[in-house]
C-alpha cells in the first residue's frame, strides 16, 4: 500500500465514523453548539464538506475549465482572507441536514477519486504552499479528526452519544503535521523559529513510541500522543496536558503549537 493509499483509507474511516454519529440527529441535534465558538454541529459539517469539495477544484486545476473553477475560488479568498472560510462555514450550515450529508457523501469519495488521479510527481495547488496528494490527504485527515473532537464533544453534552469514540494509531498523520509546523506556529505569531532541533517522543494509543527529531537534541517534548495531537490542533488547553518540555524553545511551542493554516488561533481556555 502506497503512502496516499494509508492515509487515505484512514481519512475514509475518520469521516465514516463522524457521519455515523450524525446521520440520525434531528434538526435541533444538528443545531448543537460545538466548542469552537460560533460553529454548531452543521456549520462544522459544512466547513468539512465544503473544504472537501474546494480540494477537489483544486485537482481540476490541470484542465482550463478546472484552472479557471479553482481561480474563481483563490479569488474569493483573496477578498476576504480572513474570514472567507468561516463565511463559506457558516453560509452551507444553514442548509438542511439532508443537503449537508448528500453535499458530504459527494465529497468526501470525489476528493479520494482526485487525490489517487492526480499526477505522481506533481503538487496541488492550495491557498498557502503547493501540496503533494499525500499531503492533501494528511491534512484532511488533521481537519476531519480535529473538526469531529468538536461534533463529539457537543453530542456528548446533549446525551446524543456516549462520548468521543476509541482513539486510533490514526493520529499519527495529526502528530506528523504537528510537529512538521512547529516554524509555522512560530512565525504565525511573529516570532523567529528557534535554529535547534526538537526531539519528540510520544506514546500512541496502541502503546508504541513515535519519535522525531535527534535523539540527542538538548529541546524536548515527551507524552501522550492523543494529548499531543489535541494541543497541536488547539483542541485542549497546554496546562491542561501532562506533555513534558525540556527546554525554553519547547515549552514555548507548546504554547503556541498550531498544525491548521491561518491565522493564529486563541486556542481553548484552561479547565
Amino acid at each position: 500500500m502506497s503512502v496516499l493509499d494509508d492515509v487515505v483509507a484512514d481519512l475514509t474511516a475518520e469521516g465514516d465514523q463522524l457521519r455515523a454519529a450524525v446521520a440520525s440527529l434531528d434538526e435541533a441535534g444538528w443545531r448543537t453548539a460545538t466548542p469552537a465558538e460560533g460553529w454548531d454541529v452543521a456549520t462544522t459539517i459544512a466547513h468539512l464538506l465544503w473544504t472537501d469539495e474546494v480540494a477537489v477544484l483544486a485537482a481540476g486545476s490541470l484542465t482550463e475549465e478546472g484552472k479557471q473553477a479553482w481561480d474563481a475560488v483563490v479569488l474569493d479568498a483573496i477578498a476576504d482572507p480572513a474570514g472567507f472560510v468561516d463565511t463559506e462555514a457558516l453560509r452551507i450550515g444553514k442548509e438542511s441536514p439532508e443537503v449537508l450529508l448528500a453535499r458530504w457523501d459527494a465529497a468526501r469519495p470525489a476528493l479520494t477519486d482526485a487525490l489517487r488521479a492526480y499526477p505522481d510527481g506533481l503538487k496541488m495547488p492550495w491557498f498557502g504552499p503547493p501540496m503533494a496528494p499525500a499531503s492533501m490527504a494528511t491534512a484532511r485527515y488533521m481537519e476531519t479528526w480535529a473538526h469531529a473532537l468538536d461534533v463529539y464533544d457537543a453530542l456528548t453534552s446533549t446525551g446524543s452519544i456516549p462520548g468521543r469514540p476509541a482513539v486510533t494509531d490514526r493520529i499519527r498523520h495529526v502528530a506528523h503535521i504537528g510537529v512538521r509546523t512547529r516554524g509555522f506556529a512560530f512565525a504565525n505569531n511573529g516570532l523567529e523559529a528557534p535554529a535547534e532541533e526538537v526531539r519528540v517522543e510520544l506514546t500512541a494509543p496502541s502503546g508504541d513510541t513515535w519519535t522525531w527529531g535527534p535523539e540527542d537534541a538538548a529541546q524536548r517534548v515527551t507524552g501522550d500522543a492523543y494529548e499531543f495531537c489535541q494541543l497541536v490542533t488547539q483542541r485542549v488547553h497546554r496546562d491542561d496536558t501532562a506533555l513534558e518540555a525540556v527546554g525554553a524553545d519547547a515549552e514555548k511551542w507548546l504554547t503556541i503549537a498550531q498544525a491548521f493554516a491561518g491565522p493564529a488561533g486563541g486556542g481553548r481556555e484552561k479547565k
